[in-house]
């Protein structure tokens, strides 16, 4: 198993879970993201854990406007 390997299979509870994006509350796609990260956390799939949080911190919301 190389570096790369065992990096990308090493458990993601290293990462601190109270730190990860919040997904947007009825937003579907965050929903989905934030199940898929689960999951991956889960399984021990730290890349897809990451790639999950880097996804649903980018992505894009429509902000109502304040009045």
């Amino acid at each position: 198993m190389t570096a790369r390997e065992a990096a990308s299979t090493a458990p993601a509870d290293d990462d601190a879970p109270e730190l990860w994006p919040v997904p947007v509350p009825e937003c579907d796609v965050c929903a989905l993201l934030a199940e898929d990260r689960e999951t991956a956390r889960a399984n021990g799939h730290t890349l897809t854990v990451r790639s999950c949080n880097a996804v649903i911190a980018g992505h894009p919301h429509k902000r109502k406007p304040d009045r």
